[in-house]
């Protein structure tokens, strides 16, 4: 019998290491699906506009499914599809296209990721004041999420006013509560009586070890959230639990995007603990040098 087959890309500058193409491979084993997963790494200047418009419409002549898009075109994307999903068009950025006949519709799963991770760690309850460091593309994802959940009111906080301002009045519209922006300098007045701090900046990366903002302020009584999930625990969250905080790694909601961006593509419910346990082994055995594991074999169509 033949199994379904699927095939995906991910574009982007630097995705070779990505561990998305394994997750995805290894739920469509789950799902007796011939699943292959491939990225196509851009080289520094190949983002141009005509790459992008070429890159697409190959991808639909040669059968691909849909694609995942990371930095640095998920904005330029946009000029190229036909519709864009809710979550992409209040957030102004895409992560997922899929081909649907003729048309390609953008869709951002960071945003839905990261709001079911967070509901995950913390529950769907009020909040009052949420801070989140980082207005880049990343920020820009969470900003949304946050937004659209009861949050009183939401900081953005960048070493870049004008970024976070810009951001700020970008979300604004669809917020259930107010949407500030502030300097990184300034951080001490607006956490003092915060509930949480999210990170979203590259801090606690392997490449960029340590963390955004002195731990100090931090108090027992708030809630931590990172969205670095190599490694999985940042030097953040350690010192978040070790000031008493709950705190949330960005497993899940690495996991979470995967999982809505498998359930686009294939219109297949994905099985998201087996996917986060996925995740987890392979973020592991990175950590520790060991050969990645790799999805089932996937026979022939």
């Amino acid at each position: 019998m033949r199994r379904p087959a699927v095939l995906i890309g991910l574009i982007g500058e630097g995705v070779i290491p990505s561990l998305t193409p394994p997750m995805h491979e290894f739920e469509g084993a789950r799902h007796e699906m011939h699943y292959v997963y491939r990225p196509i790494d851009l080289a520094e200047g190949e983002a141009t506009e005509e790459n992008i418009a070429q890159l697409l419409w190959a991808a639909r002549r040669m059968g691909f499914t849909g694609l995942n898009i990371t930095h640095p075109i998920k904005q330029a994307v946009i000029a190229h599809l036909h519709e864009l999903a809710t979550s992409a068009r209040t957030v102004g950025a895409v992560n997922t296209v899929v081909f649907d006949g003729d048309r390609m519709v953008g869709h951002n799963t960071d945003v839905t990721g990261f709001g079911a991770a967070f509901d995950d760690a913390f529950g769907s309850d009020a909040r009052g004041r949420v801070i989140l460091i980082g207005a880049g593309g990343a920020g820009a994802a969470v900003a949304s999420a946050l937004a659209g959940r009861e949050v009183r009111e939401l900081v953005i906080v960048d070493v870049d006013l004008e970024r976070a301002e810009a951001l700020a009045s970008g979300v604004r519209g669809s917020a259930n509560g107010e949407v500030r922006a502030a300097r990184l300098e300034d951080l001490p007045q607006w956490i003092d009586g915060a509930d949480g701090v999210v990170n979203a900046t590259p801090w606690g990366m392997a490449a960029h070890p340590g963390t955004a903002f002195d731990t100090e302020l931090l108090s027992p009584t708030m809630f931590v959230a990172d969205i670095v999930y190599r490694p999985a625990e940042t030097e953040l969250l350690k010192r978040a639990k070790a000031r008493g905080c709950r705190t949330m790694s960005g497993l899940g909601m690495a996991m979470h995007q995967a999982a809505d961006a498998f359930e686009i593509f294939t219109g297949q419910p994905a099985d998201r603990a087996a996917m986060l346990s996925d995740l987890q082994t392979l973020v592991a055995a990175e950590a520790s040098g060991n050969p990645a594991p790799v999805a089932p074999k996937r026979g022939t169509n």
